[in-house]
């Protein structure tokens, strides 16, 4: 991507020292993933099979992209990169502490939150590199959520393990996105971005993707809160099923 460049941002300094510790936090988040797909190669179940272990590397190169696209954003901003947060060590914690299943589900919620945080802080970014790098990785984040949930919806196939999903996910979600909002909130405030529409937008996004894991629904809604990701989403070809056709 094109260097960043410090003279285009119309922003203050508090502004700006507030957009760089929060994308700090999740460049943190995005460089850290590699160990999933190391357990992934180990792992014997259903819906996983040569494809999805490849496809999933594949999503942890992008996310590695990620981490350094940020990184360029953060440097742009006069930030520094940091090295530990209390909401990144509470995913790494729950992920160490589940079952493979739980682990790719808070992954799921990940993606479920960087896509509104993307979204939300780019509205409030002047136009320039810096929001562009945005909108490119919210695509990105939006492909990863419905490859994500392609692999949920082999494992939800009858009703208790449809009622067992939404149970989990609703609490995992949940938890996600207040602890988000939580860890971002004087950003937030700075940029004048509403908790708690932040949150409503978190949970319309978690409840478009619960309906499409467990209803078999298309990322499509006749509804305009849920209609512009479902149009997103809808167009994407997975690397996990592209493989699969292709014979790759």
């Amino acid at each position: 991507m094109p260097k960043i460049d410090f003279e285009t941002l119309e922003l203050n300094s508090n502004e700006m020292r507030s957009i760089a510790y929060s994308l700090a936090i999740f460049q943190l988040g995005e460089s850290g993933e590699g160990r999933i797909a190391k357990e992934i190669d180990k792992t014997i179940l259903f819906g996983i099979d040569d494809f999805y272990k490849e496809a999933l590397k594949l999503f942890v190169k992008e996310e590695s992209r990620h981490a350094r696209i940020l990184g360029e954003c953060i440097r742009a901003l006069k930030g520094e990169l940091i090295k530990s947060n209390w909401t990144e060590k509470l995913f790494h914690f729950g992920r160490r502490l589940l079952g493979i299943r739980l682990k790719l589900m808070v992954l799921l919620a990940a993606e479920v939150v960087g896509i509104c945080f993307y979204k939300k802080l780019s509205e409030k970014i002047p136009n320039g590199f810096i929001k562009s790098a945005l909108l490119e990785i919210v695509k990105d984040e939006e492909k990863h959520l419905r490859f994500h949930g392609d692999f949920f919806r082999t494992q939800v196939r009858n009703f208790f393990s449809k009622f067992v999903f939404r149970l989990s996910w609703r609490f995992v979600a949940f938890a996600a996105c207040v602890a988000v909002i939580l860890d971002h909130r004087k950003t937030f405030c700075i940029l004048g971005i509403s908790n708690w529409k932040a949150f409503l937008k978190f949970q319309e996004i978690a409840k478009a993707t619960e309906d499409f894991i467990t209803e078999d629904l298309e990322f499509y809604s006749n509804t305009s809160k849920y209609r512009n990701l479902y149009e997103n989403l809808n167009d994407i070809q997975t690397t996990y099923y592209s493989t699969h056709e292709n014979g790759i």
